[in-house]
C-alpha cells in the first residue's frame, strides 16, 4: 500500500491572541491530506525548545513566522519526501538532527512540531484509525478529566491577582459529558456572582474571568461560591486546581506577591501559604507553585504537600526527559505538565509521558495560552491515557473545540470509554 509523503508545506496563520503561528500541510501519495496548527505560550519556561519568530518589527511587531514557514518549505520538506509517515520516531529524529541543537533553535521548534503533528495525523488516517487510537494502540481508552480555567491572574490578566490560573476540576462526574456540564455551569454561576459583586466579567487569554479582586484568597472563595451556586459539592463533585506560575513573580531570590499586596515570601513561606489554602479550600492540584529553578524548594514543597495533593511541575521540566529524570531522582514533584510545543516533536512528548507513567507519576496534557482551533491535543490526551487535560475555560472557540472533540470521542466509544479521576476527593 502506498503511503509515502508526497508534499509538505507551511502557512503563517493567527493564533487565539491574534499573533502569528504556523500551520503545516502534509499530503501522501495515496491521496490522504492532513494538517496541524502549532500553539504558542505567554508564560514560558526558560529551557523550552525555541519558537522561531522573524524579529522584523515591520511585521506583527517582530512576531512573524515567515522564518519558521521557510524552515518547513525550504529545509524540512525536501528531506522528508518519500518517507513513510508511520515511521514517526524516525521522522522526528531526522528533523531534530537537521536542527542541530537541543533547543531546536536553528529550524524552530514550531516548524518541527507542525510537521511532526501533521505527519502523525496523516499516518492515523492511512491506518484508518482515529488519531487517539493510533497514538495509543490497543487497550482501554480513558477520557481525561478537564481542568477548566475560570479565573485568571498573573501574566494572563491585567488585575490584582498574583496567581495565573484558578481552575475547577469536575472529577465527581460520571462521564466527560457530565464533567463538562458541571464545569460550564460553575463557570456561568461564577459570572453571575461576579456581576452581583460589581466585578468585571471580561475574560483572559484562556477564557477565565479576570476581575480586579481584593486578594488571591478571594479567587478561591468566589469559586467555592460558584460551585455551590451551580448545585455541586466543593471537593466532592468539583475541586479546585491552581497554577500560580510562580516564576512570573520570583525575583532576586524571593516570591513577590506585589499585585495582591501580600509582600515577599521565601520558598518555605510559599509552601506554608499553599498548605493553609489546602486546609481552607478543596484544592487537589498545584502547578508551578515555585520558580522553575527552585529545585530544592520544590523538593521540600513536595515533601510537605505531596501526600495531600498533586504537585505538578511545568516550567521546571518543560516536557524534557532529562529534567523529568532529575525530578524523579530528587522527588521534586509527583506530576508533570505535558506540552507538545515545549519539546517540539510528538515522539519526544510521548517519551516524556512514558517516563512519568513508568514512575507512577501523574501527568496533565496541556494547551498553551495562544491556541488554535486544532483538536490534536484532545486526541493526544486520550491516546496518552493519563486522565487529565488542561485546555482552558468554558468559553472561547479555540478551547471549546478541544472539549467538543472529547465529547465526540466519548460518544464514539460508548460504554467502552473510561472516565475516572486519578485524584482523590477533598471534602
Amino acid at each position: 500500500m502506498n503511503r509515502k509523503i508526497a508534499t509538505i508545506n507551511a502557512l503563517e496563520i493567527l493564533d487565539s491572541r491574534g499573533n502569528p503561528t504556523i500551520r503545516v500541510f502534509v499530503s501522501l501519495d495515496n491521496g490522504i491530506k492532513a494538517s496541524a496548527s502549532v500553539p504558542s505560550g505567554a508564560s514560558t519556561g526558560e529551557h523550552e525548545a525555541v519558537e522561531l519568530r522573524d524579529g522584523d518589527k515591520r511585521r506583527y511587531d517582530g512576531k512573524g513566522m515567515l522564518k519558521a514557514v521557510d524552515s518547513v518549505n525550504a529545509v524540512i520538506a525536501p528531506q522528508l519526501l518519500g518517507m513513510d509517515p508511520t515511521h514517526q520516531a524516525e521522522i522526528d529524529q531526522f528533523m531534530i538532527d537537521m536542527s542541530g541543537a537541543s533547543n531546536k533553535g536553528k529550524l524552530g521548534a514550531n516548524a518541527i512540531l507542525g510537521v511532526s503533528m501533521a505527519v502523525a495525523r496523516a499516518a492515523a488516517m492511512t491506518a484508518d484509525l482515529p488519531l487517539y487510537r493510533y497514538l495509543q494502540g490497543p487497550g482501554m481508552v480513558r477520557i481525561p478529566v478537564p481542568m477548566m480555567n475560570i479565573l485568571n491572574g498573573g501574566k494572563h490578566a491585567d488585575n490584582s491577582v498574583d496567581f495565573q490560573e484558578f481552575m475547577v476540576m469536575p472529577f465527581g462526574a460520571p462521564s466527560f459529558a457530565e464533567a463538562l456540564r458541571y464545569g460550564a455551569e460553575t463557570f456561568h454561576a461564577l459570572k453571575g456572582i461576579l456581576k452581583k459583586k460589581g466585578y468585571a466579567t471580561s475574560v483572559g487569554d484562556e477564557g477565565g474571568f479576570a476581575p480586579d479582586l481584593k486578594s488571591n484568597d478571594e479567587a478561591c472563595e468566589l469559586i467555592i461560591g460558584a460551585i455551590e451556586s451551580a448545585g455541586y459539592v466543593p471537593g466532592k463533585d468539583v475541586a479546585i486546581a491552581l497554577d500560580p506560575a510562580a516564576s512570573s513573580f520570583f525575583e532576586n531570590g524571593v516570591y513577590r506577591l506585589g499585585k495582591s499586596g501580600q509582600g515577599d515570601k521565601t520558598s518555605a513561606e510559599m509552601t506554608q501559604l499553599y498548605q493553609a489554602w489546602i486546609d481552607r479550600f478543596p484544592i487537589v492540584s498545584i502547578e508551578d507553585g515555585l520558580d522553575e529553578n527552585d529545585w530544592e524548594g520544590f523538593r521540600e514543597h513536595t515533601a510537605v504537600l505531596g501526600d495531600r495533593i498533586q504537585v505538578v511541575g511545568d516550567d521546571i521540566y518543560v516536557t524534557n526527559t532529562e529534567f523529568i529524570a532529575r525530578g524523579l531522582r530528587d522527588k521534586t514533584t509527583n506530576a508533570v505538565l505535558i506540552k507538545l510545543n515545549q519539546i517540539g516533536t510528538v515522539t519526544e512528548t510521548i517519551e516524556a509521558v512514558r517516563l512519568c507513567r513508568n514512575a507512577g507519576w501523574g501527568y496533565v496534557i496541556s494547551h498553551r495560552s495562544g491556541e488554535t482551533e486544532d483538536t490534536f491535543l484532545a486526541d493526544f490526551a486520550v491516546g496518552m491515557g493519563g486522565g487529565q487535560i488542561k485546555t482552558g475555560s468554558a468559553c472561547r472557540s479555540e478551547r471549546i473545540a478541544k472539549y467538543n472533540r472529547l465529547l465526540e470521542i466519548e460518544a464514539e466509544l460508548g460504554r467502552t470509554a473510561v472516565f475516572e479521576s486519578p485524584l482523590r476527593p477533598r471534602l
